[in-house]
């Protein structure tokens, strides 16, 4: 199993290698108040890898946000579990 996730790993660095080489055209990106030039190569990694910080965030974001309101309901159902035992626990009393 170690020998096919290094080949998958070899593999992905010849495809890196490879796009790096094709792609080494030198863009220049425009900001508002300055202009910079990187290998296209490059700005694409650097694009990509933005975005996925970007999608880190918002996702790990989201994961608390489900944490909390989990954790919400979960104290709402121990107190409602505590109300049914306190309740089942009241002798009846009959009614004369």
């Amino acid at each position: 199993m170690r020998i096919i996730s290094y080949f998958f790993l070899l593999i992905i660095i010849i495809f890196g290698i490879t796009f790096a080489a094709l792609n080494s055209e030198s863009v220049t990106i425009n900001y508002y108040f300055d202009q910079s030039s990187l290998p296209l190569s490059l700005l694409l990694v650097l694009v990509f890898a933005f975005g996925c910080l970007i999608g880190m965030i918002v996702g790990f974001w989201l994961l608390i946000k489900a944490k909390m309101s989990n954790y919400r309901l979960r104290q709402r159902l121990n107190l409602a579990e505590k109300e049914i035992e306190n309740l089942r626990a009241i002798p009846l009393q009959d009614k004369v």
